[in-house]
């Protein structure tokens, strides 16, 4: 992509795997640069790319809460209600929260990892979670973890999408990766994910099975804090090869994808909250052909069965 190439808000949301509001917060949160080409938002490429820079050091971020305020001046301020806490890094789930705002549920947002998340809906903390974690010796997704990390506590899960999971490596695949055995190589080096990360939970029990140990593995203790970050670095070669859904590799110069499985995602709700009026609402809206509609627009997920309880444990 020309690096003078003037691209749109929606260019940059694809890009960067997350929802236009996103991209506004951060324009006001003066994190991302733009400019104005009479009353439209533009960026450059150079913008993008000093972005993604910036958030390739950062450690650790606390979860984000977006919540809408409205202003009490023309009716009396009543009390408001409890959020409705949606928990996941996905776009979907931004999308979802915007329909619920809409419908009139109290709808915010955290950014927890998979295992995090399911631990923080244990806890009460937040009101679903989305996760998409393999249980290797079960062979099967979610419902393996939400038993050991929710114990005692029935949960629902539905699903939101299909997506395949694999290796990101260099555009061409100069070291010619084609599945977990090549971990075992002296000459390829891993970027990681933190702790609790599903590509992170994927990578350990593949390591397992080859009997690897984290100090076989070169750059095991590297660790970057997303899907975009370590495909931004697999692009500029900072290592050879790293894990995590195809999504990003399409929109992204300089990378290749290994496929190696389908990655299912789910959202886990708590069943003693399944009956709720926000949590039918929730499931009218991710059942509906408007909301199908607008996700669809984001490539690479396979929606087949979006809106489906897939398990209760």
């Amino acid at each position: 992509m020309p690096q003078n190439k003037s691209l749109s808000t929606q260019e940059v949301a694809e890009i960067l795997h997350v929802s236009k509001s996103t991209i506004y917060d951060l324009i006001r949160r003066g994190e991302i640069h733009s400019y104005k080409i009479g009353r439209k938002v533009r960026f450059t490429q150079d913008d993008v790319d000093a972005y993604i820079a910036r958030s390739r050091h950062e450690q650790r971020v606390q979860p984000v809460q977006r919540v809408k305020v409205s202003s009490s001046l023309l009716q009396p301020e009543e009390e408001p209600s409890p959020p409705l806490i949606l928990s996941g890094q996905d776009v979907l789930l931004d999308i979802l929260a915007n329909h619920l705002q809409e419908a009139g549920v109290n709808a915010v947002r955290s950014y927890l990892s998979s295992f995090e998340g399911l631990l923080s809906l244990y806890q009460g903390r937040v009101d679903a979670t989305a996760c998409h974690l393999y249980a290797a010796e079960e062979k099967d997704f979610n419902a393996p973890f939400v038993k050991k990390l929710m114990p005692g506590v029935p949960a629902m899960l539905v699903n939101l999408s299909y997506r395949a999971q694999g290796f990101y490596v260099k555009s061409g695949n100069p070291k010619r990766i084609k599945g977990w055995q090549d971990l075992k190589r002296a000459d390829v080096s891993v970027i990681n994910r933190r702790v609790g990360s599903s590509a992170r939970i994927l990578l350990d029990w593949q390591m397992l099975r080859l009997g690897l140990s984290p100090q076989q593995v070169q750059g095991y203790d590297r660790e970057l804090r997303s899907h975009l970050t370590v495909a931004v670095a697999i692009a500029s070669g900072e290592a050879d090869l790293a894990i995590g859904t195809e999504r990003v590799t399409r929109q992204m110069e300089g990378v290749d994808f290994v496929p190696l499985l389908e990655d299912r995602y789910d959202l886990v709700i708590r069943k003693d909250q399944w009956q709720t009026p926000e949590m039918r609402k929730l499931m009218s809206i991710l059942r509906s052909d408007a909301f199908l509609g607008e996700i669809t627009h984001f490539s690479g997920n396979d929606y087949r069965d979006l809106g489906k309880v897939v398990a209760e444990v």
